[in-house]
């Protein structure tokens, strides 16, 4: 072979290996599917199912609830844009009209709050104390407790308003009696009194906060249905809750 060829020969082959240098390491010719990825990044196809349960999981974690720490703040907030103040709870025997009082700002907005959650169609009156009050808010199922857990745990202090009694028809929230000097709202709890001439033994003890204006033969069946020895009606009265007005 002489000189010449050999060169151009030697060329040649120079000239297909920087070829192939070039195929394999060029992004642009990288013919791979699926390259192996330094870093986990929000991109990286494979990590969406991860990364939407770690979302789900933040986004758990910073559920809104109440506290006695910020209630007040979210009550005064969520008066101003929830105005209602006419509430309707539909029993078997059927509907009990309330008139709520905006003198009592945070207790009408905890109603509101709580009908517009659905809470109360978790619940019954579950306390039928004859002659006095029937009571609602409350029971024995599941739905509720996780209902008030979604919720919160917390209570409302007093919003004493003179004038007001707990005359026949007046609509209260009830309370814890242990430990509870303040005598704060337990928020869940509320009860009608039935008594002909009232119950003026509770005046100061209760913040009262509606008054029935339609149904108060209503409440009578209520109050004249069988119970046991725990003043719970042997039927129960399930709740429904609706805003009228």
């Amino acid at each position: 072979m002489s000189s010449r060829k050999w060169i151009i020969g030697f060329c040649i082959c120079c000239c297909a290996s920087l070829a192939n240098c070039e195929d394999t390491h060029s992004p642009k010719k990288n013919t791979q599917k699926n390259p192996a990825p330094t870093t986990k990044t929000a991109q990286q196809p494979t990590n969406q199912p991860l990364q939407k349960e770690a979302t789900a999981a933040v986004n758990k974690e910073e559920t809104f609830k109440l506290t006695n720490e910020n209630v007040r703040t979210f009550m005064a907030a969520y008066g101003k844009e929830n105005t209602e103040t006419v509430v309707a709870i539909d029993t078997k025997f059927g509907s009990i009209h309330i008139q709520l009082y905006t003198a009592t700002p945070m207790h009408r907005a905890n109603f509101i709050y709580l009908v517009k959650e659905g809470y109360f169609d978790e619940t019954f009156f579950y306390r039928v104390a004859k002659g006095f009050v029937i009571q609602g808010g409350n029971s024995d199922r599941t739905q509720m407790a996780q209902k008030r857990f979604e919720i919160g745990d917390y209570t409302l202090p007093q919003e004493p308003v003179a004038g007001l009694k707990h005359h026949r028809g007046a609509v209260a929230l009830s309370k814890q009696w242990v430990n509870n000097p303040s005598n704060r709202s337990t928020p869940y709890e509320f009860f009608i009194v039935v008594a002909k001439n009232g119950a003026a033994h509770l005046d100061g003890e209760h913040t009262i906060f509606g008054k029935v204006i339609k149904g108060i033969k209503i409440v009578d069946k209520i109050a004249n249905v069988p119970v046991d020895a725990s003043e719970w009606p042997k039927e129960n009265i399930f709740i429904k809750a609706r805003i009228i007005r």
